[in-house]
């Protein structure tokens, strides 16, 4: 399988559990990472995208604004009970984010949980752009 292709993985590791997640635009690669970190949470195939929410973010650089964009993602199903299937990254630059996530309000009979993640940590972060696509990684403590 081709590296270009969107895609995401998920890595064991003793304490947390980390993503790996592809593109062949570093955009591709962020909604992928948020869609593995909504895997982890929950079984997506129990989820609709019937509502959205606009995300707008702001950092120092793409590192900063990966763990900044997924811990927004966390933060929409912790605070809001929004869970989120679908991701569109419409712009993104070095300092700055905008998206649109589409999901719905959270039904604890409809939407089967998995993992309850606590955080998304810069152990290991990754963001890297290549002559074959671009990838991301990073860990989420479980």
């Amino acid at each position: 399988m081709s590296s270009t292709l969107p895609g995401f993985n998920l890595i064991d590791h003793p304490a947390d559990l980390g993503i790996e997640a592809r593109g062949a635009t570093m955009a591709q690669a962020f909604e992928q990472a948020a869609i593995g970190l909504m895997s982890v949470i929950l079984d997506l195939t129990s989820v609709e995208a019937r509502l959205s929410r606009d995300v707008t973010l702001e950092a120092s650089d793409l590192e900063h604004l990966l763990v900044k964009w997924l811990a927004e993602v966390l933060y929409l199903y912790d605070g809001e009970k929004f869970v989120s299937r679908e991701f569109s990254v419409s712009e993104l630059r070095q300092d700055s984010l905008r998206a649109t996530v589409l999901g719905e309000t959270f039904v604890g009979e409809k939407h089967v949980t998995r993992l309850d993640v606590k955080a998304v940590t810069y152990h290991q972060l990754i963001v890297e752009e290549t002559n074959t696509g671009c990838r991301v990684r990073l860990f989420l403590d479980i």
